[in-house]
């Protein structure tokens, strides 16, 4: 089994920002400071939970990814396409960066995963499905 962890590049500013604003709320409101301080913490576990949790694997001829409670995995058999370099906005998206890759399979279902490497995830998957169709939007980089 292959681990590939996933490029967290700018999500660290979105957690460092849901961190600040439960502690200024705190300290501004006179009553009820450890309620508040709780309530909006909640999204910070929430982000915290994502960022260590998401990764992705390649075991067999089986790709399993998870993000959090977003979890599943993908016969790379029945892979036909991955689009290099573009990001996915709406769908399935247990990637937390852009310019990852956008996984074609079964007849209409796709996946948006954003790998630290992109050239070795389609580098494995392509030793296992050499039928997989490339279509590369920018160079590949690692």
């Amino acid at each position: 089994m292959k681990i590939y962890k996933a490029n967290k590049r700018g999500f660290l500013l979105v957690i460092a920002l849901f961190l600040l604003i439960p502690f200024v709320v705190f300290w501004f409101l006179e009553t009820n400071r450890f309620l508040t301080l709780l309530i909006l913490s909640i999204p910070l576990f929430l982000l915290l939970w994502i960022y260590f949790d998401t990764s992705y694997k390649i075991d067999g001829t089986t790709l399993l990814y998870r993000s959090a409670f977003i979890r599943g995995k993908i016969d790379i058999h029945s892979i036909h396409q991955i689009t290099v370099g573009k990001t996915m906005w709406s769908g399935i998206k247990p990637a937390l960066a852009k310019n990852g890759l956008i996984l074609k399979y079964n007849a209409y279902d796709e996946i948006y995963i954003a790998p630290v490497s992109n050239a070795e995830l389609v580098a494995d998957l392509l030793v296992i499905n050499p039928q997989i169709k490339i279509i590369e939007t920018t160079l590949i980089s690692g």
